[in-house]
């Protein structure tokens, strides 16, 4: 397993996403439904929203993952983290990365991963939507752009989270 390094503007990613008042947060019906729908979009068994803390991986929303956090190091979010571009892994036990992760070897059994970077603020990337399967996948370009569409709304959600808390005038 190759944990990813953490990028040189990680202090400046941690300040940002500490001020979204974000992490540890209420689940949320918004991000909930972005989730459903991604997963039955591309018809696989786990989606998540995930955020990259100092040294864990939390999920603002997700399926399929009994957890609704991981350790950094076994994350596979933390690699878009350090090199900020969709990231697809069709099958992860012949990924140098991943084949020995416990994620890939234990529950939940990930084999097929693919996540779009979250830059709700600026270029620093503060997770990832990522879809993930227990069995070998492709992407299509097509699928790759869905991916990136979804993530795209799920930043806006995250504005929208972050603008609800800061201001504290409570819903739209």
């Amino acid at each position: 397993m190759k944990p990813a390094a953490k990028p040189a503007n990680e202090a400046s990613r941690l300040a940002i996403l500490n001020s979204l008042s974000i992490l540890d947060s209420e689940q949320s019906s918004d991000f909930d439904n972005l989730v459903m729908l991604t997963k039955q979009l591309f018809d696989v068994p786990m989606v998540a929203v995930s955020l990259l803390d100092e040294d864990r991986q939390w999920f603002k929303s997700r399926i399929g993952l009994g957890v609704c956090e991981t350790n950094r190091d076994v994350s596979f979010c933390a690699h878009i983290v350090e090199d900020p571009q969709t990231m697809v892994i069709e099958d992860a036990m012949l990924d140098d990365r991943f084949f020995d992760n416990p994620l890939v070897t234990e529950e939940p059994f990930i084999r097929f991963y693919a996540g779009s970077p979250l830059c709700p603020v600026g270029d620093e990337v503060l997770g990832s939507l990522c879809i993930m399967d227990t069995r070998p996948r492709e992407l299509s370009e097509r699928e790759r752009s869905i991916l990136d569409l979804l993530a795209h709304q799920t930043e806006k959600l995250i504005e929208l989270h972050a603008l609800k808390h800061t201001t504290n005038k409570g819903p739209f």
